[in-house]
């Protein structure tokens, strides 16, 4: 079957502007154009459209999502399955703060008592569930299955008061982080106070801690653009000064500089 653009964003719940803009990007291009200059799309066309949405629905952007798409391994089988399961993982992950709030309620109208430690279960999940859909892949890959699956159990189990901490610490790291990277030198005492940090907060998280795994950890800030986007959102250069501090923290290797 073969749809104009009014037709098919009709049935896909979206506005023919955003058809024509997928279009203009390549993201979606018509199967042909008639012969009055109206774009015709076919079954080709409403499958990848379908795959779009799906991925803008988990949250990708659209240049990440063509790129995904017009790679030559793209499988689309493969790709519906990986959808299934994230869909799944969020479903898992709303029913727990479903849960969490019917719980709340029970408990504010005296039903039931919550520990403290109860109130917080579904948003550690939902960090959990986060934490695998960005850098899943990676950090298994790179510590191994057993050791994510530690962490993320440590995480579950942390304690409101634990979860404080590793709060202020945070704060305190880029505190700390954003005045030493003023200076410029990865040596300083306030780069190694903020490295020192870093290795705190990482103990929050990590079971068993390791030099070797902290700088490797820091090199994957400035090799994964994801990372260095984070640390360097207000001031660019801030990944690779963090990963300087920490090699001469852990004497990885001489510092870069």
């Amino acid at each position: 079957m073969e749809y104009t653009v009014q037709k098919l964003g009709k049935l896909a719940g979206i506005s023919t502007r955003t058809l024509r803009y997928y279009d203009e990007i390549g993201i979606l291009k018509p199967a042909r154009i008639n012969s009055s200059g109206y774009r015709i799309y076919g079954q080709e066309e409403v499958d990848q459209l379908q795959q779009i949405l799906f991925y803008r629905e988990l949250g990708l952007h659209l240049d990440g999502i063509k790129e995904i798409l017009t790679s030559p391994s793209f499988n689309r089988s493969r790709a519906l399955q990986e959808h299934h399961a994230q869909l799944l993982g969020k479903r898992k992950q709303l029913d727990m703060l479903i849960t969490n709030v019917e719980n709340t309620i029970a408990s504010t109208e005296g039903r039931m008592t919550m520990s403290d430690q109860e109130k917080f279960e579904g948003f550690k999940q939902r960090l959990i569930e986060d934490n695998e859909q960005k850098y899943g892949k990676e950090i298994r890959a790179k510590y191994g299955e057993e050791t994510v699956n530690k962490s993320n159990a440590k995480l579950k189990n942390m304690t409101q008061a634990q979860h404080d901490e590793v709060t202020r610490l945070a704060e305190e790291l880029y505190e700390t982080l954003a005045e030493a990277f003023k200076q410029g030198d990865p040596a300083s005492d306030l780069a190694q106070k903020a490295a020192d940090l870093h290795k705190r907060w990482l103990t929050y998280y990590w079971n068993d801690y390791s030099k070797e795994a902290h700088a490797g950890l820091a090199q994957m800030y400035v090799d994964d653009e994801r990372f260095t986007a984070h640390y360097d959102e207000k001031h660019p250069g801030t990944a690779e000064f963090l990963r300087d501090a920490i090699l001469i923290y852990t004497g990885a290797k001489p510092p870069s500089i």
